[in-house]
Formats: structure tokens, C-alpha cells, sequence
């Protein structure tokens, strides 16, 4: 038999009691499918300019057969996905200094550039594979 405290006015104090916290553990995250932004939608060609340039950028994009200008910052086009194309490819040059990133996206194949300073040139190619696909 337990003894229970008792206070100086004659009443018993009440047991301890104890208390168990239980945590869960963390459930293991869900495999990420890539964010949109790096997907091309099916059968098209994105490319892409951002960054920084106070004094502008000049930029061509296009495939081995087919060349496009293109102008601004942030700036994205979408052209058809030619299969013939042996590659697509975007240049980006900057005008007397910033820094930019370029890219090059073909469903969930990105290709991606960087330049940074005077007249430096951001350049990515996405090339197409021997046996199909893009590398």
C-alpha cells in the first residue's frame, strides 16, 4: 500500500500524474514531378530571357533552319516542334553589361545558358538525339 501526501490543513494532495507525448513521424515526401516552368507542352519549343540588362539584350532563337529575333526582358516564345530540326538553339546579348539566363525546353529536356558583364553572350542548344529525343 502507497502512502499519499498529506497537507498541513489534514486533506490528501492528489497522486502525480504523468504524462506521455506521442509525435508522428514526418510522412516521406511524394516524388516532386518537375514545376511546369520546365515542361514544354506537347509538340512545342519553349525559349527563354531573363534577368537583368539596364541596357538591353538582342536575342535570336530558332532551329538549324529557321532564325527569329526576339526582344525584352523577361521574354518567352513558343515555336512548333519541327522533328527535322537537327537542333534548337537561343542566343542573348547583352548591351553594355547586366547579367541574364537563357533557355532552350523541349517537353521535360531544358537546356540553359548564362552571361554576365559587357557584351557577354548568353547561348544554350538542345540537340536532337541519334536515335530520337533531345539532348
Amino acid at each position: 500500500m502507497t502512502e499519499r501526501a498529506v497537507a498541513k490543513d489534514g486533506k490528501a494532495k492528489p497522486a502525480p500524474t504523468v504524462t506521455v507525448t506521442k509525435t508522428a513521424k514526418p510522412k516521406a515526401a511524394a516524388p516532386a514531378e518537375k514545376p511546369a516552368a520546365d515542361k514544354a507542352p506537347s509538340g512545342k519549343v519553349v525559349f527563354k530571357v531573363w534577368g537583368s540588362a539596364p541596357s538591353g539584350v538582342d536575342t535570336t532563337y530558332g532551329s538549324d533552319s529557321d532564325n527569329r529575333d526576339g526582344s525584352g526582358l523577361p521574354m518567352t516564345k513558343t515555336l512548333p516542334l519541327n522533328d527535322d530540326a537537327l537542333y534548337f538553339h537561343i542566343t542573348a546579348q547583352l548591351q553594355g553589361g547586366g547579367d541574364i539566363n537563357c533557355s532552350v525546353t523541349i517537353g521535360d529536356k531544358t537546356k540553359k545558358g548564362h552571361a554576365s558583364g559587357s557584351y557577354n553572350i548568353c547561348s544554350a542548344q538542345l540537340n536532337g538525339g541519334l536515335l530520337g529525343g533531345w539532348d
